[in-house]
């Protein structure tokens, strides 16, 4: 899986430097690998986006993963005065695991905090979206300390996203 990331990733810089012909051709691989990157659930049915999030801070909150950063883009693109469906962006931290990870590798600052979002389509359906942490958790190379710090954090980050997706607390 390592190798399948890293030639991805070096046909990606390959194709930065390549005439926008050839970036065409290799358009659709670009879109299935954002498109795999990221990980879509529907909010069950009863639960709102409000709810949504409020399980989900609650949950994060029994977990001991703090709540870092919440941003209601929605009400900053009302009071911009623009329509807009509801949309924010929730971001977890465990601080302790954060730093060892970066001490790690730099990479993973521009990974952190992990963030989820919560957001509303024109029909009215809820959903949350984040980072596939499977993905990015098999696409490097760990240490056997930090492996079980990553994969509690991902752990903790579904379990977050469960809450909201069901409006449980």
């Amino acid at each position: 899986m390592r190798k399948l990331f890293v030639s991805l990733l070096v046909t990606l810089g390959l194709m930065a430097a390549a005439p926008a012909s050839s970036m065409e051709m290799d358009r659709e691989m670009m879109q299935q690998m954002v498109q795999h990157s990221m990980q879509t659930w529907q909010i069950e049915d009863g639960v709102s986006v409000e709810d949504a999030v409020e399980s989900m801070k609650l949950r994060a909150n029994l977990l001991n993963f703090m709540l870092v950063s919440d941003l209601p883009l929605s009400e900053q693109v009302k009071a911009m005065g623009h329509e807009a469906n509801y949309m924010r962006i929730l971001a977890f931290c465990d601080a302790l695991i954060a730093n060892e990870m970066v001490k790690h590798d730099v990479i993973f600052a521009g990974f952190l905090p992990c963030r989820i979002a919560v957001v509303e389509d024109d029909e009215g359906r809820g959903w949350i979206t984040t980072m596939n942490m499977d993905m990015m958790l098999y696409a490097v190379d760990l240490t056997p300390e930090l492996e079980p710090l990553a994969t509690r954090v991902r752990d903790i980050i579904y379990e977050i996203v469960e809450a909201g997706v069901t409006g449980d607390f």
